[in-house]
């Protein structure tokens, strides 16, 4: 393991979009370790990954020793808003992602945070739809972190590849009914279609090299993810 490499931390890694994520981590050759914090063990293994089973994202208060000398934090956890009122999506969403974040960046104050949120996030904060104006304020929130950059992520409809699955049930029937329907989509509606592979990788390169834009919808995405 290279020792002029990058740390990765990802919170998510379970995950759909996490998956994604932590599989173009391990296959770039700047990224020297990955710290996963998971709620329950992944069972995956590779000489660059280190996995912290973790039950209370609200607390990470003791972890803070293990979240020393990281580059770049890939933010890829989210819950759906179905069912659930304003505060409790706001707590799950805003309160959480904000903890962690004032977290690293107290504790590793030249990190780059990269965070997913979604196509039609609201900006504004106050905007008719509950789960976009959470979305919006938390964004914005973000921005006032300490951190050395913060990036944010807007992807609409992805495609998982390399076997890559939700582990939500709901989902994972979604995709395999639409699964037909994305070839289609790449043709008729490409800048509202990504993969995992290239949110992925779209991510990582903003979290290790910087990007022109903080805020990167679908066609950013998939330019700034695209193979070299």
């Amino acid at each position: 393991m290279a020792s002029e490499g990058k740390k990765v931390l990802i919170l998510g890694a379970t995950d759909m979009i996490g998956q994604g994520a932590l599989r173009e981590c391990l296959l770039d050759p700047q990224v020297a370790e990955v710290l996963s914090v998971v709620r329950r063990p992944s069972g995956r293994t590779h000489p660059k990954l280190r996995e912290i089973v973790h039950g209370d994202f609200l607390d990470f208060s003791d972890l803070e020793g293990e979240l020393k000398g990281l580059d770049t934090c890939l933010f890829c956890l989210g819950v759906s808003a179905a069912g659930m009122s304003e505060s409790e999506y706001s707590l799950l969403t805003h309160d959480l992602t904000l903890g962690v974040a004032a977290t690293l960046a107290r504790i590793n104050p030249g990190m780059t945070f990269v965070y997913v949120s979604g196509a039609h996030t609201d900006s504004t904060g106050r905007g008719r739809t509950m789960w976009a104006r959470v979305k919006g304020i938390t964004e914005n929130d973000l921005l006032k972190q300490p951190f050395r950059a913060v990036y944010l992520f807007r992807p609409g409809a992805i495609q998982p590849l390399h076997g890559i699955r939700s582990s939500t049930r709901l989902y994972r029937v979604m995709y395999r009914v639409f699964a037909p329907v994305f070839p289609l989509l790449k043709v008729v509606a490409p800048n509202s279609f990504t993969t995992t592979e290239k949110l992925g990788r779209a991510m990582l390169r903003a979290g290790l090299r910087g990007s022109g834009k903080v805020i990167h919808e679908t066609p950013d995405i998939n330019e700034l993810g695209a193979a070299l």
